[in-house]
């Protein structure tokens, strides 16, 4: 029997049936996540491809080896795993698999990050606008304004959101004005210190890390900030140990800020 009449005459699942589908619903989830990163892999592939370039430089719109175009229209093997120019066979963009996995640990850091479905709507626009960048900023040592602008308004929108549905105009105040204080920090060192402080780039992408992090609170945006600038010392003194990286040698700051944010977002 499929189905029970209700009192009212309306009909409903019954307690069997309804103890088949759940497990069935359960074993689904994960199946849907994985096809949302995979086709989520194609536009972040490509904006590694695009941006990851000296900042003197246009744009890239073709493989570098042979000319051939990458697009959307045409993403396989260029904009997958592979990575490859599916004309000369020429490395695209970021290593195979590397742009995957990335996606897969921002799918997990959503999965384990608590708050309310706006917060974490916003915690998803930024992670999806931050592998790129984080990948970008790694290969190039530079933040394109056409990832940290929308990445920073995107959360911001969401945030407002999320406040409007729950808990009031607090919250997001404050996640604003921590997103505004920490790019104001970023560029004040770009303008005293120059190359020995953090790029505008940074400030940019301080924005949105800002505004999530001060969503939960200041004490949360200082334990973020803290863990980035750990994690990007111990890289740094583990290339110069490997002699992979000189004292005068500059280390992009983007990937650690990512990072931080991520993990303390996730330990909230």
């Amino acid at each position: 029997m499929w189905r029970s009449r209700l009192p009212d005459g309306g009909a409903g699942v019954t307690t069997e049936r309804a103890r088949d589908l759940a497990p069935l619903a359960v074993t689904r989830r994960p199946v849907v996540r994985l096809l949302a990163t995979l086709a989520v892999v194609p536009p972040v592939r490509l904006a590694v491809a695009r941006y990851a370039v000296p900042s003197d430089c246009p744009d890239r719109t073709g493989c570098d080896a042979c000319g051939a175009p990458i697009g959307l229209d045409r993403p396989l093997p260029a904009l997958g795993p592979a990575a490859r120019c599916p004309g000369c066979r020429a490395r695209v963009g970021a290593p195979p698999a590397v742009a995957e996995v990335a996606l897969l640990v921002a799918v997990a850091v959503l999965m384990l990050a608590g708050g309310p479905l706006g917060v974490r709507l916003a915690l998803a626009w930024w992670l999806a606008c931050a592998v790129p960048m984080a990948l970008v900023d790694a290969a190039a040592h530079r933040l394109p304004d056409r990832l940290t602008w929308p990445a920073a308004g995107g959360t911001g929108a969401l945030l407002g959101v999320a406040a409007l549905a729950g808990p009031g105009p607090a919250p997001w105040l404050r996640a604003v004005a921590a997103g505004l204080a920490l790019a104001a920090g970023f560029a004040t060192t770009t303008l005293l210190l120059g190359r020995r402080g953090f790029g505008l780039g940074d400030a940019k992408l301080a924005l949105g890390a800002g505004a999530l992090l001060g969503w939960h609170g200041w004490p949360v945006l200082v334990a973020g900030l803290v863990l980035a600038v750990t994690l990007a010392a111990l890289a740094g003194l583990a290339l110069l140990a490997l002699r992979r990286l000189r004292w005068s040698s500059h280390l992009p700051f983007g990937p650690f800020l990512i990072l931080g944010t991520a993990a303390t977002l996730v330990l909230v």
